[in-house]
Protein backbone atom coordinates (compact mmCIF):
# COMPACT_ATOMS: atom_id res chain seq x y z
CA UNK A 1 0.00 0.00 0.00
CA UNK A 2 1.39 3.33 -1.17
CA UNK A 3 0.03 6.98 -0.73
CA UNK A 4 1.32 9.63 -3.39
CA UNK A 5 1.66 12.82 -3.03
CA UNK A 6 2.48 15.15 -6.02
CA UNK A 7 3.35 12.10 -7.55
CA UNK A 8 7.34 12.24 -6.36
CA UNK A 9 7.01 11.50 -2.97
CA UNK A 10 6.04 8.17 -2.28
CA UNK A 11 5.05 6.80 1.36
CA UNK A 12 5.16 2.33 1.43
CA UNK A 13 3.19 1.69 4.61
CA UNK A 14 3.10 -1.85 4.78
CA UNK A 15 6.47 -3.26 6.10
CA UNK A 16 5.08 -1.00 9.10
CA UNK A 17 1.66 -2.98 8.71
CA UNK A 18 3.05 -6.38 8.85
CA UNK A 19 5.41 -5.11 11.81
CA UNK A 20 2.09 -4.22 13.73
CA UNK A 21 0.61 -7.59 12.47
CA UNK A 22 3.79 -9.07 14.05
CA UNK A 23 3.67 -7.75 17.37
CA UNK A 24 -0.15 -8.06 17.99
CA UNK A 25 0.76 -12.26 17.18
CA UNK A 26 4.13 -11.67 19.41
CA UNK A 27 1.79 -10.16 22.58
CA UNK A 28 -1.35 -12.94 21.27
CA UNK A 29 1.52 -15.72 21.52
CA UNK A 30 2.72 -14.14 25.15
CA UNK A 31 -0.72 -13.94 25.80
CA UNK A 32 -1.02 -17.44 25.56
CA UNK A 33 1.66 -18.72 26.56
CA UNK A 34 4.64 -16.13 28.75
CA UNK A 35 1.24 -14.45 30.17
CA UNK A 36 -0.46 -18.12 30.99
CA UNK A 37 2.83 -18.40 33.01
CA UNK A 38 2.78 -15.06 34.78
CA UNK A 39 -0.56 -15.85 35.83
CA UNK A 40 0.32 -19.53 37.36
CA UNK A 41 3.20 -17.89 38.89
CA UNK A 42 1.71 -15.06 40.77
CA UNK A 43 -1.63 -17.54 41.41
CA UNK A 44 1.12 -20.46 42.82
CA UNK A 45 2.82 -17.87 45.16
CA UNK A 46 -0.80 -16.75 46.29
CA UNK A 47 -1.51 -20.29 47.22
CA UNK A 48 1.30 -20.99 48.81
CA UNK A 49 1.07 -17.98 50.94
CA UNK A 50 -2.49 -19.01 51.93
CA UNK A 51 -1.20 -22.55 52.29
CA UNK A 52 0.95 -21.04 55.04
CA UNK A 53 -1.54 -19.14 56.59
CA UNK A 54 -3.54 -21.70 56.87
CA UNK A 55 -0.57 -24.03 58.81
CA UNK A 56 -0.11 -21.54 60.77
CA UNK A 57 -3.83 -21.00 62.06
CA UNK A 58 -4.11 -25.47 62.61
CA UNK A 59 -0.86 -25.21 64.61
CA UNK A 60 -2.57 -22.50 66.52
CA UNK A 61 -6.14 -24.33 66.86
CA UNK A 62 -4.24 -27.43 67.74
CA UNK A 63 -1.34 -25.92 70.64
CA UNK A 64 -4.43 -23.83 72.17
CA UNK A 65 -6.80 -26.83 72.35
CA UNK A 66 -3.85 -28.92 74.01
CA UNK A 67 -3.15 -25.81 76.07
CA UNK A 68 -6.08 -25.16 77.66
CA UNK A 69 -6.60 -29.20 78.09
CA UNK A 70 -3.42 -30.00 79.83
CA UNK A 71 -4.19 -26.56 82.29
CA UNK A 72 -7.84 -28.16 83.15
CA UNK A 73 -5.97 -31.01 84.06
CA UNK A 74 -2.90 -29.69 85.89
CA UNK A 75 -4.79 -27.20 88.54
CA UNK A 76 -6.96 -30.15 89.47
CA UNK A 77 -4.11 -32.39 89.83
CA UNK A 78 -2.15 -29.74 91.59
CA UNK A 79 -4.81 -28.98 93.99
CA UNK A 80 -5.35 -32.91 94.70
CA UNK A 81 -1.48 -33.38 95.19
CA UNK A 82 -0.91 -30.12 97.13
CA UNK A 83 -4.16 -31.08 99.49
CA UNK A 84 -3.92 -34.53 99.85
CA UNK A 85 -0.74 -36.01 98.91
CA UNK A 86 1.52 -33.30 101.31
CA UNK A 87 -1.57 -33.12 103.73
CA UNK A 88 -1.46 -29.58 103.38
CA UNK A 89 -3.61 -28.09 106.32
CA UNK A 90 -5.65 -25.32 104.70
CA UNK A 91 -8.03 -24.76 101.22
CA UNK A 92 -8.68 -21.63 102.27
CA UNK A 93 -5.10 -20.22 102.34
CA UNK A 94 -4.62 -21.86 99.48
CA UNK A 95 -7.63 -20.03 97.65
CA UNK A 96 -5.74 -16.44 99.17
CA UNK A 97 -2.80 -17.97 97.07
CA UNK A 98 -4.34 -18.38 94.22
CA UNK A 99 -6.45 -14.66 94.21
CA UNK A 100 -2.70 -12.71 95.34
CA UNK A 101 -1.19 -14.91 91.71
CA UNK A 102 -4.23 -13.50 89.54
CA UNK A 103 -3.89 -9.69 91.26
CA UNK A 104 0.03 -9.89 90.90
CA UNK A 105 -0.20 -11.42 86.89
CA UNK A 106 -2.93 -9.36 85.51
CA UNK A 107 -1.55 -6.20 86.87
CA UNK A 108 1.67 -6.78 85.52
CA UNK A 109 0.62 -7.51 82.38
CA UNK A 110 -1.71 -4.35 82.31
CA UNK A 111 1.67 -2.45 82.94
CA UNK A 112 3.56 -4.39 80.00
CA UNK A 113 0.25 -3.68 78.39
CA UNK A 114 -0.06 -7.47 77.44
CA UNK A 115 -3.82 -7.50 78.60
CA UNK A 116 -5.65 -4.27 78.67
CA UNK A 117 -9.02 -3.65 81.34
CA UNK A 118 -10.48 -0.08 82.64
CA UNK A 119 -9.25 1.33 85.59
CA UNK A 120 -10.55 1.12 89.10
CA UNK A 121 -13.97 3.25 89.43
CA UNK A 122 -15.82 4.01 92.93
CA UNK A 123 -18.59 2.20 90.81
CA UNK A 124 -16.73 -0.45 89.93
CA UNK A 125 -17.66 -3.23 92.49
CA UNK A 126 -21.54 -2.37 92.23
CA UNK A 127 -21.09 -3.15 88.30
CA UNK A 128 -19.41 -6.63 88.77
CA UNK A 129 -21.27 -7.47 92.14
CA UNK A 130 -22.48 -9.88 93.05
CA UNK A 131 -19.10 -11.64 91.06
CA UNK A 132 -17.04 -11.11 93.95
CA UNK A 133 -18.52 -13.35 96.35
CA UNK A 134 -19.71 -16.23 94.20
CA UNK A 135 -16.09 -15.76 92.85
CA UNK A 136 -14.33 -16.50 96.15
CA UNK A 137 -17.28 -18.97 97.10
CA UNK A 138 -16.79 -20.73 93.92
CA UNK A 139 -12.78 -21.12 94.48
CA UNK A 140 -13.14 -21.88 98.24
CA UNK A 141 -15.83 -24.23 98.29
CA UNK A 142 -13.85 -26.39 95.18
CA UNK A 143 -10.84 -26.42 96.71
CA UNK A 144 -12.37 -27.65 99.84
CA UNK A 145 -14.20 -30.16 97.84
CA UNK A 146 -11.26 -31.41 96.21
CA UNK A 147 -9.42 -32.20 99.42
CA UNK A 148 -11.85 -34.42 100.91
CA UNK A 149 -13.44 -36.21 97.92
CA UNK A 150 -11.20 -38.75 95.83
CA UNK A 151 -11.22 -37.08 92.44
CA UNK A 152 -13.56 -39.96 90.34
CA UNK A 153 -16.43 -38.76 92.94
CA UNK A 154 -15.41 -35.29 92.73
CA UNK A 155 -15.61 -35.32 89.00
CA UNK A 156 -19.33 -37.47 88.88
CA UNK A 157 -20.69 -34.73 91.27
CA UNK A 158 -19.01 -31.60 89.64
CA UNK A 159 -21.87 -32.71 87.16
CA UNK A 160 -24.16 -30.95 88.74
CA UNK A 161 -23.23 -27.84 87.92
CA UNK A 162 -24.56 -28.72 84.40
CA UNK A 163 -28.01 -29.35 85.64
CA UNK A 164 -28.12 -26.10 87.90
CA UNK A 165 -26.70 -24.04 84.86
CA UNK A 166 -29.47 -25.82 82.65
CA UNK A 167 -31.81 -24.39 85.14
CA UNK A 168 -30.66 -21.49 86.26
CA UNK A 169 -30.75 -20.77 82.46
CA UNK A 170 -34.28 -21.42 81.63
CA UNK A 171 -35.48 -18.92 84.74
CA UNK A 172 -33.26 -16.29 84.33
CA UNK A 173 -32.33 -16.17 80.79
CA UNK A 174 -35.73 -18.02 79.48
CA UNK A 175 -33.37 -20.63 77.32
CA UNK A 176 -35.41 -23.96 77.23
CA UNK A 177 -32.79 -26.92 76.63
CA UNK A 178 -33.59 -29.66 74.01
CA UNK A 179 -35.21 -33.18 74.87
CA UNK A 180 -31.90 -34.82 74.10
CA UNK A 181 -29.43 -32.28 76.72
CA UNK A 182 -32.42 -32.56 78.93
CA UNK A 183 -31.81 -36.85 78.51
CA UNK A 184 -27.90 -36.38 78.62
CA UNK A 185 -28.14 -34.25 81.58
CA UNK A 186 -30.27 -36.83 83.88
CA UNK A 187 -28.04 -39.57 82.49
CA UNK A 188 -24.92 -37.84 84.01
CA UNK A 189 -27.02 -36.99 87.26
CA UNK A 190 -28.45 -40.70 87.46
CA UNK A 191 -24.48 -41.68 87.29
CA UNK A 192 -23.52 -39.74 90.04
CA UNK A 193 -25.75 -40.52 92.40
CA UNK A 194 -25.24 -44.29 91.21
CA UNK A 195 -21.95 -43.77 92.67
CA UNK A 196 -22.40 -41.97 95.36
CA UNK A 197 -24.91 -44.63 96.37
CA UNK A 198 -21.75 -47.13 97.04
CA UNK A 199 -19.08 -44.31 97.90
CA UNK A 200 -17.19 -46.26 100.43
CA UNK A 201 -14.91 -43.14 101.13
CA UNK A 202 -18.04 -40.98 101.65
CA UNK A 203 -17.81 -37.55 103.25
CA UNK A 204 -20.33 -35.57 104.24
CA UNK A 205 -18.55 -32.14 104.29
CA UNK A 206 -17.08 -33.22 101.01
CA UNK A 207 -20.62 -33.46 99.20
CA UNK A 208 -21.84 -30.39 100.49
CA UNK A 209 -18.59 -28.58 99.47
CA UNK A 210 -19.17 -30.17 96.33
CA UNK A 211 -22.90 -28.77 96.00
CA UNK A 212 -22.39 -25.72 96.71
CA UNK A 213 -19.51 -25.61 94.36
CA UNK A 214 -21.88 -26.13 91.75
CA UNK A 215 -24.74 -23.89 92.84
CA UNK A 216 -22.06 -21.15 92.43
CA UNK A 217 -20.28 -22.04 89.11
CA UNK A 218 -23.97 -22.06 87.49
CA UNK A 219 -24.68 -18.97 89.08
CA UNK A 220 -20.92 -17.33 88.00
CA UNK A 221 -21.55 -19.31 84.39
CA UNK A 222 -25.09 -17.25 83.95
CA UNK A 223 -23.93 -13.72 85.55
CA UNK A 224 -20.60 -13.72 84.02
CA UNK A 225 -22.77 -13.75 80.50
CA UNK A 226 -24.83 -11.51 82.12
CA UNK A 227 -21.88 -8.82 83.23
CA UNK A 228 -19.65 -9.34 80.01
CA UNK A 229 -23.05 -8.22 78.05
CA UNK A 230 -23.91 -5.32 79.99
CA UNK A 231 -20.61 -4.30 81.41
CA UNK A 232 -17.60 -2.73 79.59
CA UNK A 233 -15.11 -4.12 81.91
CA UNK A 234 -14.27 -7.11 80.11
CA UNK A 235 -12.61 -10.35 80.95
CA UNK A 236 -9.92 -9.00 82.53
CA UNK A 237 -11.18 -6.72 84.30
CA UNK A 238 -13.63 -9.00 86.10
CA UNK A 239 -11.28 -11.62 86.77
CA UNK A 240 -8.82 -8.98 88.32
CA UNK A 241 -11.60 -7.07 90.21
CA UNK A 242 -12.79 -10.29 91.65
CA UNK A 243 -9.65 -11.19 93.14
CA UNK A 244 -8.68 -7.79 93.99
CA UNK A 245 -11.95 -6.79 96.30
CA UNK A 246 -11.98 -10.52 97.93
CA UNK A 247 -8.47 -10.44 98.72
CA UNK A 248 -8.90 -8.72 102.22
CA UNK A 249 -12.14 -10.71 102.90
CA UNK A 250 -10.43 -14.33 101.81
CA UNK A 251 -7.23 -12.94 104.23
CA UNK A 252 -9.44 -12.14 107.68
CA UNK A 253 -11.51 -15.38 106.77
CA UNK A 254 -7.95 -17.24 106.96
CA UNK A 255 -6.99 -15.10 110.31
CA UNK A 256 -10.31 -15.51 112.41
CA UNK A 257 -10.72 -19.20 111.60
CA UNK A 258 -7.31 -19.81 112.38
CA UNK A 259 -5.95 -21.19 108.75
CA UNK A 260 -3.67 -18.63 108.40
CA UNK A 261 -1.47 -20.12 111.53
CA UNK A 262 -1.83 -23.44 110.58
CA UNK A 263 -0.73 -22.87 107.17
CA UNK A 264 2.57 -20.85 107.82
CA UNK A 265 3.42 -23.00 110.88
CA UNK A 266 2.99 -26.13 107.88
CA UNK A 267 5.98 -28.47 108.06
CA UNK A 268 7.12 -28.51 104.40
CA UNK A 269 7.76 -25.06 103.34
CA UNK A 270 11.19 -26.02 103.31
CA UNK A 271 10.48 -29.29 100.79
CA UNK A 272 11.30 -27.32 97.21
CA UNK A 273 8.96 -29.77 95.55
CA UNK A 274 6.07 -29.19 97.45
CA UNK A 275 6.96 -24.98 97.12
CA UNK A 276 7.10 -25.42 93.28
CA UNK A 277 3.56 -27.06 93.19
CA UNK A 278 2.01 -24.59 96.09
CA UNK A 279 3.14 -21.84 93.82
CA UNK A 280 1.99 -23.85 90.49
CA UNK A 281 -1.29 -24.07 92.27
CA UNK A 282 -1.26 -20.59 92.57
CA UNK A 283 -0.54 -19.36 89.29
CA UNK A 284 -2.90 -22.16 87.27
CA UNK A 285 -5.92 -20.41 88.20
CA UNK A 286 -4.98 -17.46 86.02
CA UNK A 287 -3.67 -19.99 83.50
CA UNK A 288 -6.57 -21.55 82.75
CA UNK A 289 -8.99 -18.62 82.32
CA UNK A 290 -6.92 -17.66 79.98
CA UNK A 291 -6.42 -20.86 77.95
CA UNK A 292 -9.83 -20.89 77.99
CA UNK A 293 -10.36 -17.89 76.30
CA UNK A 294 -7.54 -18.51 73.84
CA UNK A 295 -8.80 -21.32 72.88
CA UNK A 296 -12.38 -20.15 72.24
CA UNK A 297 -10.38 -17.49 70.34
CA UNK A 298 -8.77 -19.86 68.39
CA UNK A 299 -11.10 -22.81 68.05
CA UNK A 300 -14.82 -22.38 69.56
CA UNK A 301 -16.81 -22.53 72.69
CA UNK A 302 -17.67 -26.09 70.88
CA UNK A 303 -13.78 -27.19 71.23
CA UNK A 304 -13.57 -25.92 74.50
CA UNK A 305 -16.67 -28.16 75.57
CA UNK A 306 -15.41 -31.02 73.86
CA UNK A 307 -11.56 -30.70 75.65
CA UNK A 308 -13.25 -30.20 78.89
CA UNK A 309 -14.98 -33.39 78.57
CA UNK A 310 -12.33 -35.21 77.73
CA UNK A 311 -10.24 -33.57 80.51
CA UNK A 312 -12.74 -34.88 82.85
CA UNK A 313 -12.67 -38.53 81.19
CA UNK A 314 -9.26 -38.10 82.21
CA UNK A 315 -9.43 -36.93 85.78
CA UNK A 316 -11.94 -39.53 86.63
CA UNK A 317 -9.88 -42.36 85.48
CA UNK A 318 -6.54 -41.13 86.30
CA UNK A 319 -8.21 -40.13 89.88
CA UNK A 320 -8.65 -43.35 90.75
CA UNK A 321 -4.60 -44.02 91.01
CA UNK A 322 -4.15 -40.24 92.25
CA UNK A 323 -4.51 -39.20 95.96
CA UNK A 324 -4.72 -42.26 97.60
CA UNK A 325 -8.05 -41.98 98.80
CA UNK A 326 -10.50 -43.45 96.37
CA UNK A 327 -12.11 -46.98 97.35
CA UNK A 328 -13.04 -49.01 94.70
CA UNK A 329 -16.91 -50.72 94.50
CA UNK A 330 -18.61 -52.32 91.37
CA UNK A 331 -21.50 -50.16 91.67
CA UNK A 332 -19.50 -46.85 92.33
CA UNK A 333 -17.23 -47.58 89.16
CA UNK A 334 -20.25 -48.20 87.06
CA UNK A 335 -22.20 -45.21 88.25
CA UNK A 336 -19.01 -43.01 87.67
CA UNK A 337 -18.94 -45.46 83.73
CA UNK A 338 -22.43 -43.88 83.74
CA UNK A 339 -21.76 -40.68 83.97
CA UNK A 340 -19.00 -40.14 81.65
CA UNK A 341 -20.46 -41.84 78.56
CA UNK A 342 -23.64 -39.54 79.18
CA UNK A 343 -20.83 -36.18 79.60
CA UNK A 344 -19.73 -37.71 75.53
CA UNK A 345 -23.85 -38.00 74.92
CA UNK A 346 -24.09 -34.29 76.23
CA UNK A 347 -20.92 -33.10 74.46
CA UNK A 348 -22.39 -34.51 70.71
CA UNK A 349 -25.36 -33.44 70.97
CA UNK A 350 -24.22 -29.84 72.12
CA UNK A 351 -21.91 -30.16 68.96
CA UNK A 352 -25.12 -31.40 66.58
CA UNK A 353 -26.97 -28.36 68.04
CA UNK A 354 -24.30 -26.07 67.48
CA UNK A 355 -23.77 -27.21 63.89
CA UNK A 356 -27.12 -26.23 62.70
CA UNK A 357 -26.68 -22.63 63.00
CA UNK A 358 -23.10 -23.00 61.08
CA UNK A 359 -24.50 -24.60 57.96
CA UNK A 360 -27.44 -22.34 57.97
CA UNK A 361 -25.19 -19.43 58.01
CA UNK A 362 -24.05 -20.68 54.23
CA UNK A 363 -27.03 -20.39 52.75
CA UNK A 364 -27.93 -18.08 50.29
CA UNK A 365 -30.49 -15.09 51.21
CA UNK A 366 -34.30 -15.32 49.46
CA UNK A 367 -34.12 -11.67 49.51
CA UNK A 368 -32.59 -11.34 45.99
CA UNK A 369 -29.42 -10.32 47.05
CA UNK A 370 -27.75 -13.19 46.60
CA UNK A 371 -29.72 -15.55 44.23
Amino acid sequence: MSVSRGGNTTLDLQPLLESDDGSREQEEKMGGSGGASLLNGSGSKELSHREREDSALFVKKIGSALFYGMSSFMITVVNKTVLTSYHFPSFLFLSLGQLTASIVVLGVGKRLKLVNFPPLQRNTFSKIFPLPLIFLGNMMFGLGGTKTLSLPMFAALRRFSILMTMLLELKILGLRPSNAVQVSVYAMIGGALLAASDDLSFNMRGYIYVMITNALTASNGVYVKKKLDTSEIGKYGLMYYNSLFMFLPALALNYVTGDLDQALNFGQWNDSVFVLQFLLSCVMGFILSYSTILCTQFNSALTTTIVGCLKNICVTYLGMFIGGDYVFSWLNCIGINISVLASLLYTYVTFRRKRAPDKQDHLPSTRGENV
